[in-house]
């Protein structure tokens, strides 16, 4: 497991924490009734070791306890017998939370628990779905949302997968290639029983390794290797029309926006002044001259310029910046020093002669400038 011992302790003190806030405050709330399910300590593993698996997810993680505490206290009441009971409700509770769609381990006690919990437990009858069954998991929900985002630092419930940015039905760019969706759902399904991992987050491991080959491929080739550096550049108080004429005039596409200590503030592109054309029904190029002839704030670079931008080091692998440049479907990458001043752009144009180089030479400074 890719646990540095760091996280190890962080995760242990936060199941510390998450048990402790759970049973002190049911206990507050419902008094003498019972305070904590048994099942939460195998529970907090899960929330704050395996925050990503598909069975910590808060469905899982709450509408399993509720189902599987439900099926418990109804076999405890409908069948005399305690072992046949205890089967039951186990075995139901299974079969409930896999078609469900709300498995989680840990719940399977809480239905045994259902039946064998002692007089207190039968005292509550369905109550006990109530308290503390859903005391317990709202708590711990809760629990589990503050300290794994906050600090232990996994973005938990897990996000769902990234939408095409062009709102298209095509995959990305670079999912069009090598392991297919379908062939993750073909693999998973060839096992013939429930993994532990998504298809989402074994994707994510995929293109994660098939990240670093690049990097081993293209070992040495750095983004300072491809960039262009002889850049054409505004600041935020330009104003438009003269902004146009440095795009007209050197037939690029972008401009990078920087401060007087060359530090990237936003970046203008022709898209930019597109988007701020109004709906007005003269022609585009009337709107246009509209646009560049206002006066004020109005016609300033700062007034339409995209921002933040989306930055890359000169010392990071082009690898870095291939799902900027395809994925995210950025057409510049600022290129920054130690000192976060700006010293390069890397383009689409840029990245695909470095990747139809292969690796087998470092290519030479651009030789135009802002080209996409």
């Amino acid at each position: 497991m890719a646990l540095s011992p760091a996280q190890k302790i962080k995760a242990g003190l936060a199941a510390l924490l998450a048990i402790g806030v759970s049973a002190a405050v049911t206990h507050w709330t419902v008094g003498n009734a019972p305070w904590l399910a048994a099942s939460m300590g195998a529970a907090s593993v899960i929330l704050f070791v395996l925050p990503a698996s598909p069975l910590a997810q808060p469905w899982s993680f709450v509408g399993g306890h509720l189902v599987s505490a439900t099926i418990g206290v109804a076999c405890a009441k409908l069948i005399g017998q305690p072992v046949l009971a205890s089967a039951c409700a186990v075995g139901f509770s299974i079969m409930a939370m896999t078609f469900l769609r709300c498995l989680h381990p840990p719940a399977g006690s809480i239905a045994l628990m259902g039946v064998i919990g002692g007089p207190a437990i039968k005292a509550l009858g369905f109550g006990f779905v109530i308290s503390p069954v859903l005391f317990n998991s709202m708590l711990m929900l809760g629990m589990a949302l503050l300290l794994n985002n906050l600090w232990l630092r996994h973005p938990y419930p897990r996000p769902l997968p990234a939408a095409n940015p062009h709102e298209v039905a095509d995959a990305p760019p670079l999912a069009r290639l090598g392991v297919q969706a379908d062939d993750l759902d073909a693999a998973l399904a060839h096992y013939g029983e429930l993994l532990d991992v998504g298809r989402d987050d074994l994707a994510g491991v995929l293109a994660l390794a098939q990240r670093y080959a690049a990097t081993r491929a293209h070992d040495g080739i750095r983004c300072a290797d491809i960039m262009s550096r002889d850049l054409i550049t505004v600041a935020a108080e330009t104003g438009l029309q003269e902004a146009w004429r440095k795009l007209r005039r050197h037939r690029i596409r972008a401009l990078p926006v920087v401060d007087d200590e060359h530090r990237v503030l936003g970046m203008l592109a022709l898209v930019d002044f597109l988007k701020r054309l109004d709906g007005q029904p003269e022609g585009l190029r009337t709107r246009l001259m509209k646009l560049l002839g206002q006066g004020g704030r109005a016609a300033t670079v700062a007034s339409i310029m995209t921002t933040p931008v989306v930055c890359v080091t000169a010392d990071q692998p082009i690898v870095d910046a291939v799902p900027l440049l395809s994925d995210r479907g950025l057409h510049h990458l600022p290129v920054l020093d130690a000192q976060g001043r700006l010293v390069g752009l890397v383009t689409q144009s840029d990245l695909i002669a470095a990747l139809y180089a292969g690796g087998s030479a470092v290519p030479g400074p651009a030789l135009s400038a802002n080209v996409a």
